[in-house]
């Protein structure tokens, strides 16, 4: 009998006070710095065995960048997605997707073009943007997916 699998983490350093911090991929609240208890940006890798924890059981909204090694545009989009996450920490969480590694995923979601960028809330996907795109237009494309519906509770 094996031992269970230990939770994936990374380090990631706050942006407030440069400390360094091991930030789980998958936790039931957003992760803060251990010295100043700022949010973190939370950018973490899924697959097709842990995108259920990691993604669709966040408990804040999720940024899916579904990309390929081999893909120009998604070595180009990469640094804006980070740079989102990082302005907020806290507020959404960034998943990195290597399709090639999986393929489930890749069908699942239907990727015709990588990258292929999602916005998930609550498990369900309510933007889909595909192809790379430039900081600015990112941001007014998260704007706009993450702005409450008329009904919405907030």
């Amino acid at each position: 009998m094996s031992a269970p699998a230990k939770p994936r983490t990374s380090v990631v350093t706050c942006p407030h006070c440069a400390r360094r911090n091991r930030v789980p991929a998958a936790a039931a609240s957003v992760p803060k710095c251990g010295n100043c208890h700022n949010a973190l940006p939370w950018i973490v890798d899924a697959g097709d065995d842990d995108f259920a924890e990691v993604a669709e059981r966040s408990p804040i909204p999720v940024v899916v960048d579904l990309w390929a090694t081999w893909c120009g545009p998604c070595r180009m989009v990469s640094p804006a997605l980070e740079q989102l996450a990082t302005e907020r920490a806290g507020d959404i969480k960034l998943v990195k997707v290597e399709i090639d590694a999986a393929p489930r995923l890749a069908q699942r979601f239907e990727v015709r073009a990588v990258p292929t960028l999602l916005v998930m809330r609550d498990g369900e996907v309510i933007a889909r943007q595909p192809g790379a795109a430039p900081v600015a237009a990112l941001r007014r494309w998260l704007d706009q997916a993450l702005q409450p519906k008329e009904g919405d509770k907030q």
